[in-house]
């Protein structure tokens, strides 16, 4: 696919000109996940463009783990991370960090801002800090921000020491209590906490606040190109004041796009943990989730998932793609891509009253029509097949044309049936249904000519293997669970979920394992599970529909 240039590349070629900013300089972005969760496909945007920029402009990408702070963050989700990373094909050298790696060095920083009299201890108490907040037109107060700066250091080095509870101290930047901006009006660089940090043990009691910290990371790390989501455009004057006023060796750029917003999904991490903690979904990876690892699990591909993110394109405006648009993605590569194969979801045996008992014979199948090289594979014939339950009906409605009893259907790749009868059970339910075979229709063809409409999939019973396969659709009923004043919970999806047992698949399945991908013929693309799925259980999962109704 050509690649499409958006206003952030349009922003860094500006950098890179004669006289430009950067002018000869090596491009160098990060990207900087918080590891208190899975990644999900509105990281996976960021991603692509914090390392799809790096590789346009021949730089680097970092990859940081913000784990400043402590609450819930965990080696787990460092590790997850770094898989998913690598799995959309990115790649960061020998340049990963963590946030905590420079705890010391910032620390240093905030008590150079001290000792230049910008910044200082407050003891407002959270309550206190924020009725003296100010408004627009009124300014914000703090009875200490003209403490002298010898207290101030000595106050901060206790904090660290751990002298004081949480909430009864904040370092705070001496900046403009009555900006326009409320992230300037002296915002709190430091809070006590007493947390067990993942990497740092207890060393530490206080933790700088992401604003102050992000900036210097950057600084230290080099970074050319800040690029974020747009609700740190209004911080971005906080950043540049933190770069201009610590002593830092770079003076990196902040650049904002607006976040992937899909619907019938949610994004925010702090409700997708919610969805695992209390039982809704089975886990971070399950399916329905728009986690990485739960898009992989279902079936979705790196080239699928990164095409997506190119095609939505780069902007300064937030907006909704729809959800069918990534299901679209995902359709193109694996009509591609994925090998054919018949299975039969809701199976009914379907006898050939005809055919020779005991004999059994081989059709030579293409694996994908789209793709020579994957080549063939053999499935066998015989008198008892497994056929689905809506290929027949005893009373069909008009332009019905698959099998009734007095018409005539291709079973796929093999020979013309006509059904001649069916059997039930005692509560009406077709058991198993009976036609007669054309032997000289053999791959479905008609020497005479004859025209018959209906072509339906089948399985060889006397070859048929069992699985299991599980239906996904939406995790939510309402395309904007997270709009207004509602509990998303109360926006599931009953149905999001359909487990089907007893189903018949092809013997070229039998090896079938994570991540391979098969277009089931008539029924859509699915793939074998990557936690339930192995030899003599098949289990698998449906990625997507055949039937596309995204309209481009």
């Amino acid at each position: 696919m050509e690649e499409t240039k958006n206003f952030i590349h349009a922003f860094i070629e500006e950098d890179l000109a004669p006289g430009g900013r950067f002018e000869g300089k090596t491009v160098h972005t990060r990207f900087p996940p918080e590891p208190n969760g899975y990644l999900h496909i509105g990281h996976c945007k960021a991603l692509t463009i914090d390392f799809g920029s790096a590789e346009r402009f021949g730089g680097l990408c970092n990859l940081r783990m913000d784990d400043t702070n402590p609450a819930k963050e965990d080696e787990e989700f460092v590790d997850a991370i770094q898989e998913d990373i690598r799995w959309l094909g990115f790649t960061w050298g020998d340049r990963f960090y963590y946030g905590s790696d420079y705890f010391e060095k910032t620390y240093e920083l905030a008590v150079g801002l001290i000792k230049k009299g910008l910044a200082y201890v407050c003891q407002l108490s959270p309550e206190e800090f924020k009725e003296r907040r100010g408004d627009v037109g009124v300014p914000a107060t703090s009875p200490y921000r003209d403490r002298p700066v010898e207290e101030s250091l000595d106050l901060f080095q206790r904090m660290r020491s751990g002298e004081f509870k949480e909430g009864e101290m904040t370092l705070r930047a001496k900046i403009d209590l009555a900006s326009g901006n409320f992230n300037m009006r002296d915002p709190v660089l430091y809070r006590i906490r007493y947390a067990h940090h993942h990497r740092q043990g207890d060393k530490w009691c206080i933790y700088p606040m992401y604003d102050f910290a992000h900036p210097i990371q950057d600084a230290l790390e080099g970074i050319t190109h800040s690029l974020c989501s747009l609700e740190y455009e209004d911080h971005r004057p906080l950043y540049d004041w933190v770069i201009e006023n610590t002593d830092v060796p770079s003076n990196p750029r902040q650049i904002e796009f607006a976040r992937l917003g899909i619907n019938y999904t949610v994004m925010s991490k702090r409700k997708l943990r919610r969805l695992v903690e209390e039982g809704y979904v089975s886990g971070w990876d399950d399916p329905r989730m728009p986690t990485l690892c739960g898009l992989r699990r279902r079936g979705y591909t790196p080239a699928a998932v990164r095409n997506f993110c190119d095609r939505i394109g780069v902007a300064k405006v937030s907006s909704t793609v729809e959800y069918g648009f990534l299901e679209h993605c995902l359709r193109e590569d694996l009509n591609l891509t994925a090998r054919r194969a018949m299975a039969v979801l809701r199976p009914v045996k379907l006898t050939i009253t005809n055919y020779p008992a005991g004999q059994s014979e081989e059709f030579e199948i293409e694996n994908n029509p789209e793709d020579e090289a994957a080549g063939t594979r053999r499935i066998t014939f015989s008198k008892h097949l497994w056929i689905e339950q809506d290929d027949f009906m005893a009373e069909p409605p008009k332009k019905y044309n698959r099998l009734f009893v007095g018409n005539e259907v291709r079973l796929k790749s093999a020979y013309i049936v006509k059904c001649t009868g069916y059997t039930t059970d005692d509560s009406g339910a077709v058991t198993e249904v009976l036609a007669e075979y054309d032997p000289l229709t053999r791959g479905g063809n008609t020497p005479d000519g004859r025209k018959v409409r209906g072509t339906i999939h089948w399985v060889d019973a006397a070859n048929a293997l069992d699985a299991e396969v599980r239906i996904y659709d939406n995790l939510f009923s309402d395309p904007d669970p997270d709009g207004g004043d509602k509990d998303f919970i109360t926006c599931l999806n009953p149905n999001s979920l359909e487990t089907l047992t007893g189903c018949k698949a092809e013997r070229s399945l039998e090896s079938a394992k994570s991540p391979d991908t098969f277009q089931f013929l008539r029924l859509g693309y699915f793939t074998a599970d990557s936690r339930d799925s192995k030899p003599g259980q098949l289990v698998f999962n449906r990625s997507v529909p055949l039937k596309d109704s995204f309209k481009p």
